[in-house]
């Protein structure tokens, strides 16, 4: 069985986008409606810095077409709790804060912890087993994103694996995270992007790239985004990476 890969960018709102990305005449209302229609997946990064409305998540959703998937980086403020139960509440209120909204259209949720935040065996359980399985009868996937290298241990890796929560792959140089199959998807954020190729690749990396996420769709869904890097790029490496894959049935 071949799993869907899915690949998009870091939001859809940049100025220089408009430029290299979007048609010169698409209303800025429209945006979403034109990347959700040339990409696979976006990831929604406004969430890390302030909660959405849940009639902004319903409103998302509906200008996408079907098939189409959103990730959520969960808010910064529920990665920063110490206790248990204040993980736990933290967790609960971004939860229940409007992302099940999304409805179908939820791919993941990416809880991404800081560079200072070295692995604690009693911390991480305690957060892995306060990750809700699904709410409002929306089924949740849950990725983690960590930046430190006291990570790369198979005690976390096997704690990933019992709550099937995904490592989140990253090709950043100051924080490089290796792929380990720990969930039923992958979860990439490519972040390498460079001024010097029109798609922020150079066209061997991408087939490269392409070859890699292939292999994991051998074994899970896959979501793949390019983030950061040199931004203005970023929609056309993920076009680029699409017609090498393919779009999802």
């Amino acid at each position: 069985m071949i799993h869907p890969i899915r690949i998009g960018i870091g939001g859809w709102n940049y100025e220089p986008w408009e430029e290299t990305f979007y048609p010169a005449d698409l209303a800025k209302k429209r945006q979403l409606e034109h990347a959700s229609r040339q990409l696979t997946a976006i990831e929604i990064n406004s969430t890390f810095y302030r909660n959405q409305k849940p009639h902004v998540f319903e409103n998302w959703a509906e200008q996408t077409p079907d098939g189409f998937k959103f990730t959520v980086k969960a808010q910064r403020f529920t990665t920063s709790r110490k206790a248990a139960a204040e993980m736990k509440e933290a967790i609960d209120w971004f939860v229940s804060g409007g992302v099940t909204k999304l409805g179908d259209r939820l791919g993941a949720i990416n809880w991404q912890f800081p560079e200072s935040r070295k692995f604690e065996a009693d911390y991480f359980s305690a957060f892995l087993g306060a990750l809700p399985a699904e709410s409002d009868g929306v089924q949740l996937r849950h990725a983690i994103e960590v930046r430190n290298d006291t990570f790369k241990t198979e005690a976390f890796t096997d704690m990933l694996r019992q709550h099937d929560c995904a490592l989140v792959y990253s090709d950043a140089e100051d924080w490089p995270m290796p792929d380990v199959e720990t969930a039923s998807f992958a979860y990439a954020r490519l972040q390498e992007s460079r001024e010097t190729y029109k798609a922020g690749y150079a066209p061997s990396a991408l087939d490269k790239r392409a070859g890699t996420l292939k292999a994991w769709s051998k074994t899970r869904d896959v979501y793949a985004f390019f983030i950061s890097g040199a931004k203005a790029r970023d929609p056309m490496a993920a076009l680029e990476l699409i017609d090498r894959i393919g779009r999802p049935d």
